[in-house]
């Protein structure tokens, strides 16, 4: 399935418009990682084990919401974005949204 943050595909016409296609997931913070991520802000640096935290959550919205779109009957989901909720101390939401579309090439 094609994944873009473009509203069209180089090389496609969109033939059918289907909807928005979203995925998400809640993330909660790893006492560990928090604590390496305390001691991080003394020194200074990047937070690896939140930046490895953060890749995940997009992978598993992305695949969310590739799995609505294909549900949907897509080949192709469009325009993405993502969103990144606080929900409660310690825990955020990511959610990645498109349009899901048939595409064929031209």
């Amino acid at each position: 399935m094609l994944v873009s943050n473009l509203e069209m595909a180089p090389g496609h016409r969109v033939v059918a418009h289907l909807g928005l296609a979203q995925g998400s997931t809640v993330r909660a913070k790893h006492a560990g990682r928090d604590l390496m991520a305390g001691l991080k802000n003394i020194v200074g640096g990047e937070l690896k084990g939140y930046t490895e935290l953060m890749q995940e959550a997009r992978e598993e919205a992305i695949k969310r919401m590739t799995d609505e779109a294909r549900s949907m009957g897509a080949n192709a989901v469009l325009n993405v974005r993502f969103v990144t909720t606080a929900i409660t101390t310690g825990a955020a939401e990511i959610l990645a949204y498109g349009s899901a579309v048939k595409i064929e090439r031209i």
